[in-house]
């Protein structure tokens, strides 16, 4: 185990990992690295001249007598009308970078508004509630923040676009129930001032790409109306603020990263649960790591109980509902008033369930929380003494976004990152570096993307006739020349004001019920209670027959329900409710086609490129597997194949290459097949994605390219970015990967390795020795790069 700092006397964060390791030790082989992030002090400054005094009154009424150094900072290049992205830590008050201008402006001028969207609606509920307390009395009362989201009621939001100046909302009501409808919305477009878009580093990969296009067209809207709002965005810590702001709005942003708020010293663990038992086997017969889940759970009871305020972020929204029932039931054996201190907090709970529990948390009645990523952003519960997080959450900027909720100023906090069964959890808790000493990403998205600019496209032209100058800035002719043949667009000459030809979208289009914002994958499949007949939610028909196949197991909202039938032609699945004591994971094969190679590289006996695809996959099983792992069967399925092109990255290799390696013919197809499997449980080191966000297939000789290939693709149409990343960072991608597969304590491979919960060959045949010695004799192949690496 690795160790920094420490010193003669622990901290408070030391202490409390003291308190979980009782009885164990900084011995404990699951505690595989400590480390003492030292406390920061403030950086304060003036209140600068252009603010308005009632502004900065109502501002220190809240507490806040001095602004730190980057809120005045980021203030000051939006007073003056540039577009500025503040990017620091959780907890940092980037809030008042743009309440001092926005408010500022909107009190001068009576007719002035203003827009703020979030990516969540938790979010977006903290920060309205802090503007209300800002304007709740004389002289700001004439601001009317008001929120616009899907829990605002019908008259509510009549009022809303009638009166109110300052609108709170999210990108998904921005698109289909502002910009769709942009004439009722005409008086807030005209005297638009401000744009605020907070927590911008969540905008990445096929979401950011929409957003992005969504906020183009906004600013195009509002050009129309004659206003030219300034935009401030919040975010993260990230890698480039600047340049992925820019990409984001499309326009030049600068980027304020110095950060002057303080921060308490953190203790920053990380934990890897203990494999089980021999007696206990998971699919063909590997080893079975206990749950981050069920250890969460653990150390959560222990911090509760030595009085700790503790926040624990689970990577799904059933997850988070266990951890909260195992610690209740924990700490019921150790004291029965602590069991109803406890709760969980994640989406699809109603807004007033959602704002008790942030109150409470803030105020303290709550001890502990299990959360989703819901709680990751801006709302105010900093101050917290410990974050658990179970499972690593996908990026460095989350990581740290959650790290940053522990910590009162006047004392210290405990961090502790408990690993998931998963290769890149195992990876960073046996390479600390690559997490702690790692510069955060920067984020991916890709406007250009066809299968995401083309909808928008239509959508931009219903709210605007387009110009042939717009479709040329956006390279989008041979794209519109496309749906014109579709039937979807027609361009017609000489109908502007100019004489110019114009692009207007067909009579009976429907363009903005077609975009899911949130990157959803073809149309909606409506998920149905057949017993009640109640609508439980929706799922995109990309992703359906993975998870509503008939047997598989649905939850929702903390209920279990079993489908009962899958209907792709009516979009509808249909479950019933029932609790089996297992779940369920989808089987299926998946065959590549190589389109065009767009960028290679030869390097001896291994050539890596990138490329368009087009995957054919179908689902053709499923495993069911108790709650310990096991897996009990598969049970076979007959479902219709599906069609992605994408964009994938690649690499072939010789046999000559394999020979040399000692991996005979026989031993090749599991070599390969496990080393695809633990490179796409990587690349979410190198790429701001998740594993199912992606997919891979590996074959000893594949049909276009004649050699053992092994691919890894985007799991969106036309891709989403992460396959470009992960061929631009190929040499630190793949050595992580090798090291993942080396430190795992397993003997023949296992989730934590080779293992993928997807696979659809049920995980055979899988080499993961094999896989170490590809990998290795590829880097051999690659040498050492040029600044491929990962920075400690």
């Amino acid at each position: 185990m690795d160790r920094d700092g420490g010193g003669d006397s622990p901290s408070y964060g030391r202490s409390l990992l003291n308190r979980v390791l009782t009885g164990a030790g900084t011995g404990d082989p699951r505690l595989t690295h400590i480390a003492e992030l030292p406390s920061r002090a403030a950086q304060v400054t003036k209140w600068p001249e252009w603010s308005s005094p009632d502004v900065i009154a109502a501002v220190r009424a809240t507490g806040v007598e001095e602004p730190w150094t980057h809120q005045i900072h980021a203030a000051d290049l939006a007073a003056q009308g540039q577009h500025v992205v503040v990017s620091t830590g959780t907890a940092s008050g980037k809030s008042l970078a743009y309440q001092l201008p926005v408010l500022t402006a909107l009190q001068r001028d009576p007719r002035a508004t203003a827009l703020y969207l979030s990516p969540t609606k938790a979010l977006g509920a903290d920060q309205l509630r802090m503007i209300n307390e800002l304007t709740g009395q004389d002289p700001l009362r004439g601001i009317h923040p008001a929120p616009y989201d899907g829990d605002t009621p019908m008259e509510i939001r009549q009022w809303v676009r009638s009166n109110a100046r300052w609108v709170f909302t999210n990108p998904d009501m921005l698109h289909v129930g502002m910009l769709r409808s942009h004439q009722r919305w005409a008086r807030l477009l005209r005297q638009l001032r401000y744009v605020v878009v907070d927590e911008c580093h969540t905008y990445r990969g096929v979401f950011g790409s929409h957003v992005a296009l969504v906020l183009r067209r906004l600013r195009r809207l509002a050009q129309r109306y004659g206003a030219d709002p300034v935009f401030v965005l919040c975010s993260a810590t990230t890698a480039e603020p600047a340049e992925a702001a820019s990409r984001l709005i499309g326009a030049p942003c600068v980027a304020v990263t110095e950060d002057g708020s303080p921060q308490g010293s953190r203790t920053v663990a990380l934990w890897e649960p203990p494999l089980l038992g021999a007696g206990v086997t998971g699919e063909n017969g590997a080893a079975v790591r206990r749950s981050a889940g069920a250890e969460a759970a653990k150390v959560m009871a222990d911090l509760v109980a030595e009085g700790a305020r503790t926040l624990t972020f689970v990577r799904s929204r059933v997850g988070a509902e266990a951890v909260a029932m195992d610690t209740r039931r924990l700490l019921a054996e150790v004291d029965p008033t602590l069991p109803g201190r406890i709760a969980a907090y994640r989406a699809g709970y109603l807004a007033e369930d959602r704002r008790a529990l942030e109150a409470a948390l803030s105020e303290g009645s709550l001890l502990g929380a299990a959360t989703t990523n819901a709680l990751e952003l801006g709302v105010d519960i900093a101050g917290l003494d410990a974050v658990v997080v179970a499972g690593y959450p996908g990026t460095v900027a989350s990581f740290w976004q959650q790290a940053g909720r522990a910590g009162r100023r006047t004392q210290g906090s405990l961090v502790l990152l408990i690993a998931r069964d998963d290769p890149l959890d195992t990876y960073l808790v046996h390479h600390p570096e690559a997490l702690l000493g790692r510069p955060v990403e920067a984020t991916i998205t890709d406007p250009h993307n066809p299968y995401i600019l083309g909808p928008h496209l239509l959508c931009a032209a219903m709210e605007q006739p387009l110009t042939d100058a717009e479709v040329l800035a956006y390279q989008a002719w041979e794209l519109l020349s496309d749906l014109a043949e579709q039937g979807l667009i027609r361009r017609r000459p000489g109908n502007g004001r100019d004489g110019s030809a114009r692009w207007f979208t067909t009579a009976d289009s429907h363009p903005h019920d077609a975009v899911d914002v949130r990157g959803g994958i073809g149309a909606a499949i409506a998920v149905v209670d057949v017993e009640t007949g109640r609508m439980l939610g929706t799922t995109d028909a990309g992703r359906a027959p993975a998870t509503l196949h008939e047997g598989a197991v649905h939850l929702h909202q903390g209920d279990s329900y079993v489908v009962d039938e899958l209907d792709l032609a009516e979009g509808v699945a249909l479950v019933r409710a029932d609790t089996p004591g297992w779940s369920t994971s989808a089987r299926a094969v998946t065959s590549i086609e190589i389109e065009e190679v767009t960028r290679e590289h030869a390097h001896g006996a291994v050539t890596i490129a990138l490329g368009r695809v087009l995957v054919t996959r179908q689902v053709i099983g499923y495993l069911r597997r108790l709650p310990s792992g096991e897996v009990l069967d598969m049970i076979p399925l007959d479902l219709p194949a599906q069609l992605l092109p994408t964009r994938a990255v690649f690499y072939t290799v010789t046999p000559d290459l394999l020979a040399r390696a000692g991996i005979d013919v026989k031993r090749a197809p599991g070599a390969l097949h496990a080393a695809e499997h633990a490179a796409i449980g990587m690349l979410p080191l190198v790429a701001i994605c998740d594993r199912w966000d992606i997919g891979g297939v590996s074959t000893a000789e594949h049909p276009d390219t004649g050699l053992p290939t092994v691919f890894v693709y985007d799991g969106h149409p036309g891709g989403a970015g992460f396959a470009e990343r992960g061929f631009a960072r190929l040499r630190q991608w793949l050595g992580a990967t090798l090291d993942a597969i080396e430190s795992c304590g397993c003997a023949s491979g296992c989730p934590s390795c080779v293992q993928s919960p997807k696979c659809g060959n049920g995980n055979n045949p899988l080499d993961k020795a094999g896989a170490a010695r590809l990998l290795a004799a590829v880097l051999g192949e690659l040498g050492d790069g040029d600044g491929d690496h990962i920075v400690s």
